[in-house]
């Protein structure tokens, strides 16, 4: 039993492996399912360690390897992919390689993440899934759209900037641990859950990307709200 948390951490890497395959292929849609699946096997991998009481330095460098590739690479291959769709010219196929920028700060942000130890009830900076999920729910509602835009590369190449930045940026986002189920005290993550619901019900899996802008702008207005 004290493998299996790290064989359920295993089972994140290889759901982002699969996602990056679809990713390029290009099968958005398929992409964010397996980042979704994912987003779970990570949430339990670590629930399942706490559970069993067999939490260890190598489980925990093991979830960072898997969280980059799933969170990290696999977003930064969707992104790759939409660049490569829109844009032209003798420029438009290297300008796609920006996209792994994406890869390069998730891995820094989780390096940040593993000896920051004001991030044990929050988070400094938009989490990884969040901007995986953003980004392959971008593309798999807007896909169509981008490809008829003709300034969509300048958009994600500053998308590409934004998210970057705020994978490192020092702004503390909220989490959702509760320490007691009560209203009080909860009203935001209640209130985000309830409005995140809705949102998925009107717009199915692609909602999950005005989810992850609104999950940033209450975070950021309930900072400035607490200065």
């Amino acid at each position: 039993m004290k493998h299996l948390p790290n064989a359920i951490t295993c089972c994140n890497l290889i759901c982002g492996c699969i996602a990056t395959g679809f990713a390029l292929q290009p099968d958005y849609g398929t992409a964010l399912a397996f980042i979704i699946a994912g987003a779970v096997f990570d949430f339990f991998d670590g629930f399942t360690a706490r559970l069993l009481k067999v939490s260890s330095p190598v489980g925990k460098e093991l979830d960072s390897l898997a969280d980059d590739i799933t969170f990290g690479f696999a977003p930064a291959a969707v992104v790759f992919s939409l660049l490569g769709e829109t844009t032209a010219g003798a420029f438009g196929p290297y300008l796609a390689y920006a996209a792994f920028l994406i890869a390069a700060f998730s891995a820094l942000r989780l390096a940040k993440f593993n000896l920051d130890p004001r991030q044990s009830t929050t988070f400094i900076g938009l989490p990884t899934p969040a901007n995986a999920l953003f980004w392959a729910a971008l593309a798999t509602g807007m896909h169509d759209q981008m490809a008829q835009l003709p300034y969509a590369p300048a958009l994600l190449l500053a998308g590409i900037a934004l998210s970057c930045w705020l994978l490192v940026c020092e702004i503390p986002m909220f989490a959702l641990k509760f320490k007691n189920y009560g209203w009080r005290g909860n009203e935001i993550r209640y209130g985000f859950i309830l409005v995140s619901g809705a949102l998925l019900g009107l717009l199915g899996w692609t909602g999950f990307s005005l989810i992850i802008v609104l999950y940033v702008i209450v975070s950021v207005f309930t900072n400035k709200c607490k200065s």
